[in-house]
């Protein structure tokens, strides 16, 4: 193995980003094979070193939670069917009219919030764009038919189950939380709801690392299954409409999937594997799970956005082959 390659290339990530620290995570075969931590947790002269315990800011890595709860719900037949038209479960707005859950899980739904309206970009399953309209329209559609947030779901049937004390929304930063440098980005919002519905998550790496590696292991932890296969199954699968064209990106239930031909600008490396799937949050905090080398890689750091000149795709692909080409 050339960890040292990993390590190398997170920590040039680092020095590129605004931030103050940072992290990165290997699993190998259910094993850790790699765990490295620096910088501090934020700007002030008594910041704490970041470690093991550290929350990071998640953004869009969220997003495997909310894609969870929409699983939890098809699975127990709260949802008939991935293909149920989203105004069949709220009020029926033109709007809605061709819009799927898989459309929005997938990001082919074509709509967009302008001036608190919803608005309709392109015809869905046509095209694909990155709007968390998504997730909102999501969580009300799961609270209506489970009558439990996207949280209480997610706390439930994961965090309980695991054993899980160190992911969730917050309303209040802890001494733990990260300090999260955001320069008055435009797209940078603090919430006291937790839901699930806002972009209030928290976790450490090492239990995001360990939500990977029950994701490579189909549901199980420590040999027993905690988690039925099929919630996964359906979570990191390629869900994407066939009318979408074959040069945008492929998702399962938000997750990025590495299709079997590749083609167009995805946030996943052209060197991995069928099969692979990967969240990329804004704060360059991301997941990547490799069943076909047994791997899940995690990586953190406190930045929101990117500064001048920082290729995020080129930077999310580099990881991802570091660490696909450094672990044998």
């Amino acid at each position: 193995m050339k960890l040292q390659n990993i390590v190398t290339q997170v920590k040039g990530t680092f020095s590129e980003l605004d931030c103050t620290g940072g992290g990165v995570i290997i699993y190998k075969q259910g094993q850790t094979v790699l765990e490295e931590y620096f910088g501090v947790q934020g700007r002030q002269k008594d910041a704490m070193r970041v470690g093991p315990h550290t929350l990071f800011h998640l953004a869009s890595v969220r997003k495997t939670y909310v894609g969870f709860a929409v699983a939890y719900a098809i699975y127990h037949n709260y949802i008939a069917s991935i293909d149920d038209k989203l105004s069949d479960y709220l009020k029926d707005e033109k709007v809605f009219a061709d819009v799927s859950i898989r459309h929005l899980l997938t990001h082919t739904h074509g709509l967009r919030l302008q001036n608190e309206k919803v608005m309709k970009e392109f015809k869905a399953g046509y095209n694909w764009a990155y709007r968390d309209i998504n997730v909102e329209l999501l969580a009300k559609v799961i609270f209506k038919v489970t009558g439990k947030t996207i949280a209480e779901i997610v706390n439930e049937q994961i965090f309980q189950t695991l054993s899980f004390t160190e992911t969730n929304w917050f309303s209040e930063k802890w001494e733990q939380h990260v300090e999260v440098i955001h320069n008055d980005s435009p797209f940078w919002y603090k919430s006291d709801v937790c839901d699930g519905s806002k972009m209030n998550m928290y976790s450490s790496l090492r239990e995001l690392a360990k939500w990977g590696q029950v994701l490579l292991d189909k549901g199980r932890m420590n040999g027993k299954q905690m988690i039925p296969e099929e919630i996964i199954q359906l979570m990191t699968t390629i869900q994407s409409p066939n009318s979408k064209p074959k040069n945008l990106p492929t998702n399962g239930f938000f997750w990025f999937v590495q299709p079997q031909q590749r083609a167009g600008n995805t946030e996943l490396s052209p060197v991995l594997p069928q099969g692979s799937f990967q969240l990329l949050g804004y704060t360059s905090v991301a997941i990547l799970v490799i069943p076909n080398k047994n791997i899940a890689a995690v990586r953190g750091f406190n930045s929101f956005g990117s500064p001048k000149g920082f290729d995020y795709i080129k930077d999310i692909h580099d990881f991802g082959s570091t660490v696909y080409q450094s672990i044998l």
